[in-house]
């Protein structure tokens, strides 16, 4: 196992001790700790949030700040064998109104076809991947999303030998107030919200 796979195993595990506002099961139940395919096992789609221009989800190139969304909407991440990649997961809302700006966004990249297997890591077979996960409160500052409230982490991926071509879905809930203990679908306000993403491997 390389030293990066082993510790994006340990930063799954331990994510939940360190991350602010993160409970154990958000995000990592979806296929880590549960069979769960989707956020919506746990929690709530009943938020404010919608599909539109007013939504941010986005992947940009760590050095050149290009999102790399493609015409239909989904996103390409393309990665050189043995070559470390680092792209920015872009989360947040534009919301005129202060009340209705989500407070915290969670989002986990997984390959569903690993949903059932044993290993912790839920990313495409044969990548390495230091951040799959997180949930970070809104306040990270863009100069192109300047107009949003946002939040905005880097992910570091490499395409080891094995890795091929690959999907993964990047799974997002926005959320507000605070989920009641044992009960994560009352108490807070969430919208969960999907998109694909196809891993390249450039030889």
């Amino acid at each position: 196992m390389s030293r990066l796979r082993r510790f994006s195993s340990a930063l799954i595990v331990l994510a939940p001790l360190f991350l602010p506002g993160v409970a154990l099961s958000y995000p990592p139940t979806v296929g880590i700790t549960s069979p769960a395919r989707n956020c919506l096992a746990c929690h709530a789609d009943n938020g404010p949030w919608k599909e539109g221009d007013n939504l941010v989800i986005d992947i940009l190139d760590k050095a050149t700040l290009k999102s790399l969304r493609q015409p239909d909407g989904s996103f390409l991440i393309s990665a050189k064998r043995g070559q470390p990649t680092i792209v920015l997961t872009v989360i947040g809302y534009r919301a005129a109104d202060e009340q209705t700006v989500p407070y915290r966004n969670a989002w986990l990249y997984v390959d569903t076809t690993t949903i059932g297997n044993s290993s912790l890591t839920k990313f495409a077979p044969g990548w390495d991947v230091n951040l799959p996960l997180s949930c970070r409160l809104v306040g990270d500052k863009l100069e192109m999303f300047s107009d949003a409230r946002i939040t905005s982490l880097p992910m570091i991926l490499m395409a080891t030998a094995q890795a091929r071509e690959s999907v993964v879905m990047l799974q997002v809930v926005l959320t507000k107030g605070e989920a009641v203990k044992g009960k994560a679908k009352e108490g807070m306000l969430g919208n969960y919200f999907e998109r694909s993403v196809k891993l390249k491997v450039e030889e």
